[in-house]
């Protein structure tokens, strides 16, 4: 199986349940669409969408939502090979509110536990994590057990390959506090070669809020490439030879919630291809905004196309 696939994700997949209606309280919302969710997902999803081979290692429930979240990775391009079935949790549900253009509350339905967090280190499979060419994992998948032994059985096999790479994703509703997220953070970070976060969950990482502090205190322990999100400051990517602060790209947004992701599957493509830090980071903001323009999230990613075209307009100034 070696080098079957160029990018495997690991995390969270569920069902999310957007409102068709901007600006309204859940409470007065009246219809709904439904689409694929879960950060590990979508940025499965965004690789797959720009042509990378890709898997989840994950797991949905014995339930129909389970079922169409299968139906719909298969259907986005991305393998299902590693997603287990779990008869015990239901496939989780995660309802949003959209208010533009920066407030988006999310309301995750995984308690008590959720089948992403089920995953065992019994079931990594050492041909395939330990050969794609980018395991991307999050934070959420340290929550809790087994989920956190099977990450870590995981990054022995990678050994610090290149490339393998943790989104800081920090949701505190799926931890006890914060000192126990710090905790098994920092020592993640010790396994991994590519940090990505913004300026919050690098506070929790590392402790420090400044883009250059934390970027260099992601670095001294040992990742070789830091990238610190800045919202409307743009995006620092730093290693220990080279430091980029590339521009946001101008979007009306229409809902932010996906644009992380979106992110994550073009910085995938990029690393892959090899391009210089700049391009990735220019890229990978590029991507971010088309899905902020968008309702959704996994249906949302763009196409390699649809970024050319919006990198285009953004440097001519006309985005």
């Amino acid at each position: 199986m070696t080098d079957q696939f160029e990018v495997v994700s690991t995390g969270r997949i569920g069902v999310d349940i957007y409102p068709l209606q901007s600006g309204l309280g859940l409470e007065d919302v009246e219809t709904f669409g439904k689409f694929l969710g879960g950060s590990a997902a979508n940025v499965a999803v965004a690789a797959a969408r720009l042509g990378r081979r890709t898997a989840l290692w994950s797991a949905v429930g014995e339930d129909p939502f389970g079922r169409f979240a299968r139906r719909e990775l298969a259907r986005l391009g991305v393998a299902d090979d590693l997603v287990a079935t779990n008869d015990r949790y239901p496939t989780p549900v995660t309802f949003c509110e959209i208010f533009p253009p920066d407030h988006f509350p999310l309301y995750f339905y995984r308690e008590p536990s959720a089948p992403d967090l089920q995953i065992t280190p019994g079931q990594v499979d050492p041909d395939i994590i330990g050969s794609a060419r980018v395991w991307w994992a999050t934070v959420t998948g340290l929550s809790q057990e087994p989920s956190r032994a099977a990450h870590f059985a995981a990054w022995e096999v990678r050994a610090r390959r290149p490339l393998t790479v943790l989104d800081l994703d920090y949701r505190p509703m799926f931890w006890a506090d914060e000192n126990s997220a710090s905790e098994q953070v920092r020592r993640a970070l010790t396994q991994v070669t590519v940090a990505v976060g913004n300026q919050e969950e690098c506070r929790i990482a590392v402790g420090e809020t400044d883009p250059h502090r934390a970027a260099d205190a992601l670095l001294d322990l040992g990742v070789e490439l830091a990238i610190v999100k800045q919202g409307p400051d743009g995006v620092l990517g730093k290693t220990r030879s080279e430091s980029v602060l590339v521009p946001p790209v101008p979007v009306e947004v229409r809902n932010g919630l996906g644009a992380g992701d979106a992110f994550g599957g073009s910085l995938c493509d990029g690393l892959l291809a090899g391009a210089d830090l700049e391009t990735i980071l220019r890229r990978a903001n590029a991507a971010g905004a088309i899905v902020a323009s968008r309702l959704e999230c996994s249906t949302a990613m763009p196409i390699r196309d649809e970024i050319d075209a919006a990198l285009a307009l953004s440097l001519t100034g006309k985005a």
